[in-house]
């Protein structure tokens, strides 16, 4: 079954890591990925540009609706994801307990319908 380990982190600390620290959490995120990939259990991962960046959008009466940014205001915004393969939910939190970002935000894991 596929999951979805969205990635939710506060914007503004994480910019604020000094450079030996930023170094230190790009090399786990490097061995993080390399593990899931040679265990087989990864299918894509990207990280995301900053809430600046987005644009949310509605359709309201037949109009659309845009609005800069994210829709809610939260303390953590989705800041990137990885796309796995997992046998079950138990093996899926396992894995996404293993991403860096899980110690100081949180990793939601969603199973993903695949249409055939």
């Amino acid at each position: 079954m596929q999951y979805l380990l969205m990635i939710y982190t506060n914007e503004v600390e994480y910019e604020k890591r000094d450079a030996a620290t930023a170094e230190k959490t790009t090399a786990e995120y490097q061995a993080f990925t390399q593990s899931i990939i040679q265990s087989g259990n990864f299918k894509g991962a990207d990280r995301l540009r900053p809430t600046s960046t987005a644009t949310t959008v509605r359709v309201r009466d037949g109009k659309v609706l845009t609005t800069d940014g994210p829709f809610a205001e939260t303390r953590e915004q989705l800041g990137g994801y990885y796309l796995i393969e997992a046998n079950d939910l138990d093996t899926a939190i396992g894995i996404a307990a293993r991403i860096p970002s899980a110690r100081d935000g949180s990793v939601e894991v969603r199973p993903i319908w695949v249409y055939n």
